[in-house]
């Protein structure tokens, strides 16, 4: 059971935010007000990189800037060649930030609270140069919602446990801080420029391990966007994640397709044991035995992250897992999209 470690002395370090944008001025509208208000008495700056934007971004911008001066507008006026994805505007919002500690997330994310800048950095000690946050999706009427939800939170739970177990493998750009001399050091996305995707989870991929990496799951300090409303695009998200994860260091990519092939086999295996055996009290009491603990850990873990609604769905969840796996197959072999946005 994790509880959040004790602190002694909770210092409050200079920090930067970075968020990219192209084509966002309504997201901004709507979400930058609530990371320009945070309650954060240290200094601190909201680097807005614009990447060629052609919308009203830069003019909302300007606005925005009259009222907060702590708003650092950067302005992208050129694609950058041989450089696919986000990845470009984000390391020039990086090296254009002021302070050592850097804390990302996306124009279409809100912070859940005023003190979630406050939060994330509380999560660095004297080792740590990477604090993983959990990026939520606002809770809407529907099945696609709850689905959505469940594999968000699945994931965040995945990684979340490797981090605590030491093998962080992943994070995700809606809510991740790290420090700048760990982008510095390992030459920034110079090794996965050739990739769309990867700002996020192949970055921290690579530059994780046991001893840097932390992680904060008060509801606080959770970022919250708007989900997708079609399954089609949630699939077309997906595809995009996923073909990343082939670039995984060879001992996390065993690991999660481990759990995945597990997840997707238990149930025909279950069914075709039930076919072929007659030992129906024991599968049954396995059976029985998988759910009590898997909805033990669930329960606990969502009241966490703050997803305790899904906690009655868990077994339809459990059984949909083989469905999932199967719409999201063809990221194996899909072309990764090179638009980041």
């Amino acid at each position: 059971m994790y509880k959040k470690p004790t602190k002694k002395v909770h210092v409050e370090h200079p920090i930067s935010v970075v968020i990219c944008a192209r084509d966002e001025a309504q997201n901004l509208m709507n979400n930058l007000p609530g990371v320009l208000v945070q309650q954060y008495n240290t200094t601190h700056e909201i680097i807005l990189v614009n990447d060629n934007s052609e919308d009203e971004t830069k003019y909302l911008l300007e606005e925005f800037k009259k009222s907060f001066k702590n708003l650092n507008p950067v302005i992208l006026t050129q694609e950058a060649k041989m450089i696919s994805g986000k990845k470009f505007p984000l390391s020039i919002g990086i090296k254009s930030a002021k302070n050592e500690t850097l804390l990302l997330t996306d124009a279409d994310c809100v912070p859940a609270s005023e003190h979630w800048m406050q939060l994330m950095q509380d999560g660095y000690d004297d080792n740590i140069e990477i604090v993983l946050g959990y990026g939520a999706y606002r809770k809407k009427p529907g099945i696609l919602n709850k689905l959505i939800r469940f594999e968000t939170f699945q994931t965040a739970l995945q990684y979340f446990s490797y981090a605590l177990a030491g093998l962080p493998y992943m994070g995700v750009g809606r809510n991740l801080s790290y420090k700048k001399d760990v982008f510095m050091r390992n030459k920034g996305f110079s090794s996965i420029n050739q990739i769309p995707s990867g700002d996020d989870d192949l970055f921290i991929n690579q530059v994780a391990n046991k001893l840097n990496t932390a992680i904060v799951i008060d509801k606080d300090a959770h970022t919250i966007s708007e989900p997708k409303t079609s399954f089609q695009e949630w699939m077309n998200q997906k595809y995009r994640h996923y073909t990343t994860s082939k670039y995984y260091k060879k001992k996390h990519a065993v690991l999660l397709a481990l759990y995945a092939i597990s997840q997707f086999l238990f149930y025909p295996l279950l069914i075709a044991a039930l076919i072929f055996s007659k030992e129906y009290i024991l599968l049954a009491s396995l059976w029985s035995l998988r759910v009590i603990v898997q909805g033990a850990i669930l329960r606990s873990t969502m009241k966490k992250l703050n997803e305790l609604d899904l906690w009655p769905w868990f077994l339809l969840f459990d059984i949909w897992s083989i469905f999932y796996y199967l719409f999201t197959l063809p990221s194996v072999w899909k072309a990764p999209q090179k638009s980041w946005n």
